[in-house]
């Protein structure tokens, strides 16, 4: 693995603890609407995924859902969380931390998520300032994890090589997406009990971890100078 030179960060559940809280609006608007959902389905399956792709499964097993019901269900499961992700919302533990110690490195947000929703999220956070402009939302590439084309598409809008960055995301299809991208990445494993880290990258299990993992990579690649 190459000494990274730009860090590609994932938003929910990498930098802010949106899952939990996307989770419950989920559950609570898909199971209204003849879809049985739960948080734990979630957490346990579904986490990262695209929403659509989520609903396109349930109704494999549950039976299909009307397109405006279903297009009137997300409105409004959006706007609720938008609402809750303003005041409830916090920061994974030391993710301000990393931020400060890595200042040197140039840096992204690359989410499956809308822009609008990353932006918030790192507003409401107090993320705002060490990211600036440099978000990818999968909405606006029209390209979803686990597909490598957004991770590749933020590393060639930041001006680096693929190899020359480094992916640090918290789910199995982001962190299948970096491999396929050919981008060394860093697994966020926040549940190793229940969740395999792919083979090809490494596992941390907190934000707290990172500046020395990124340091040690560093390390090593000098000394292969």
């Amino acid at each position: 693995m190459s000494r990274p030179l730009c860090l590609l960060f994932d938003c929910d559940g990498t930098l802010v603890d949106s899952e939990p809280l996307l989770a419950d609006e989920m559950a609570t608007s898909l199971t209204a609407i003849g879809l049985p959902f739960t948080p734990e389905d979630y957490i346990g399956e579904f986490r990262g995924a695209r929403f659509r792709n989520i609903v396109a499964e349930l109704q494999k097993r549950h039976g299909r859902i009307d397109a405006t019901s279903l297009k009137e269900t997300e409105a409004g499961m959006r706007a609720r969380l938008a609402e809750r992700l303003v005041h409830e919302l916090t920061r994974l533990p030391g993710v301000l931390e990393a931020l400060t110690l890595l200042s040197d490195y140039p840096r992204a947000v690359v989410s499956n998520g809308p822009e609008a929703k990353i932006r918030s999220c790192l507003a409401s956070t107090g993320l705002s300032d060490y990211f600036g402009d440099h978000l990818f939302s999968a909405y606006t590439a029209n390209c979803w994890k686990p597909d490598p084309g957004l991770y590749l598409h933020a590393a060639n809008s930041m001006g680096f090589k693929a190899r020359d960055c480094l992916v640090i995301d918290d789910s199995i299809v982001g962190v299948q997406s970096a491999l396929a991208a050919g981008i060394p990445v860093i697994h966020l494993n926040r549940f190793p009990d229940v969740e395999t880290t792919p083979q090809g990258a490494i596992m941390i299990s907190n934000m707290h971890q990172l500046p020395t993992v990124i340091s040690r990579l560093s390390h090593q690649e000098a000394l292969a100078l």
